[in-house]
């Protein structure tokens, strides 16, 4: 069966530009291709992802922000005219169909919510599919990474998350470690970013690429954005109670978070992160005003409490949580919040009558 995508570009497939008169020399001078971005919509897509990607573009194809797609182009492409439904509830139209990926320099697949169903149809399938057997370049931004893990399209590539989706992702790929202390990752010719503000950053790189540092820097600028950031920045640290400006110290939550059950030494901490083990306590105490070895503990401890809303044990929350059994976990429960874990079963089953479960799997998201 052949492709299916209709091809709507009056330029022959694989031409790098058109060709256009120069009025006063009246010859033919080269016309450079616009940058050419299809998108694939999920079912529940992020928003912000789809936005803060298109916006780079725009204000990067046209003169001041006119928006008129010049040197950029954009599609949202589906096979129907029907619309698409964001996760907050606002409903995207598309304006093409599938095009001819090979009319396309990247396609990128907006993910948003899990757990709510398939993201995307056969015939998305398919067109991924197809499109993977061109030159194109494949991205997947938010949970899109997720999509295209699924259809097989980053076998032996590096896949970025983002951190709160890092144990959904090893609970359905267990078999790989993503990387979830990073905005984004260029492996190749599939792109993967872990969504946010990150996809913005993703966009002004892919912009600079092409049309150049200028280009990329006005369109941040425009949004606000006081500078460009390359992948390897590390993303922002989940919400605590303190607030940190050091992105060594984002990177070193992050990895907390991500080794829960088995924690790592303050010593490994610090070598993830480049530092020395007294150079990563002394930051901590500067940045957060605890030690490293008092904030692990920390975040152990609410996820423990966060499990507590489960009908696990006591003693597989404590292996879960990394403590020794339930006694050592209820010693460290009681000193924290002044009360033992049975109570606080009773309080927080109580309180979350009617709460959708999913909301509290984020042991950041706990008061």
């Amino acid at each position: 069966m052949g492709p299916f995508w209709s091809i709507v570009s009056r330029r022959s497939p694989g031409l790098p530009f058109d060709r256009t008169v120069n009025a006063k020399a009246g010859v033919m001078q080269p016309k450079v291709r616009p940058l050419r971005v299809g998108f694939i919509l999920t079912k529940n897509f992020t928003l912000t992802a789809l936005a803060s990607f298109v916006d780079v573009l725009r204000l990067a194809a046209d003169e001041g922000d006119n928006s008129r797609p010049i040197r950029c182009q954009w599609h949202i492409m589906a096979d129907t005219d029907e619309p698409i439904r964001s996760s907050c509830g606002l409903l995207m139209y598309p304006n093409s169909r599938f095009l001819d990926p090979r009319e396309l320099d990247y396609v990128v697949v907006v993910g948003g919510l899990l757990h709510q169903g398939p993201q995307i149809d056969d015939k998305i399938k398919r067109y991924l599919l197809e499109a993977a057997n061109t030159k194109v370049d494949l991205i997947g931004v938010c949970t899109g990474s997720f999509v295209l893990w699924r259809l097989g399209l980053l076998n032996q590539k590096k896949c970025c998350i983002s951190w709160y989706h890092y144990r959904d992702f090893l609970e359905e790929f267990g078999e790989t470690l993503p990387v979830a202390d990073q905005l984004f990752v260029i492996d190749g010719n599939r792109i993967t970013c872990s969504g946010g503000m990150g996809v913005a950053y993703l966009a002004a790189h892919i912009v600079e690429q092409r049309m150049g540092l200028s280009s990329a820097q006005k369109a941040l600028h425009i949004m606000l954005i006081d500078r460009m950031k390359p992948g390897s920045s590390a993303q922002s640290a989940p919400p605590t109670e303190f607030a940190e400006t050091d992105g060594r110290i984002s990177r070193a939550l992050l990895m907390m978070e991500q080794n829960l059950s088995a924690p790592l030494s303050v010593a490994r901490l610090a070598g993830k992160v480049s530092l020395s083990t007294r150079q990563l306590e002394r930051l901590f105490k500067e940045e957060t005003g605890q030690s490293p070895q008092a904030t692990y503990l920390r975040l152990r401890l609410k996820h423990a409490r966060w499990m507590l809303k489960t009908d696990l044990s006591l003693a597989a929350i404590a292996a879960e949580t990394g403590f020794v059994d339930g006694s050592h976990l209820s010693k460290a429960f009681k000193a924290a919040f002044n009360t033992n874990p049975s109570e606080e079963r009773r309080r927080i089953i109580g309180q979350s009558h009617g709460q959708d479960a999913g909301e509290g799997r984020r042991i950041f998201s706990l008061a």
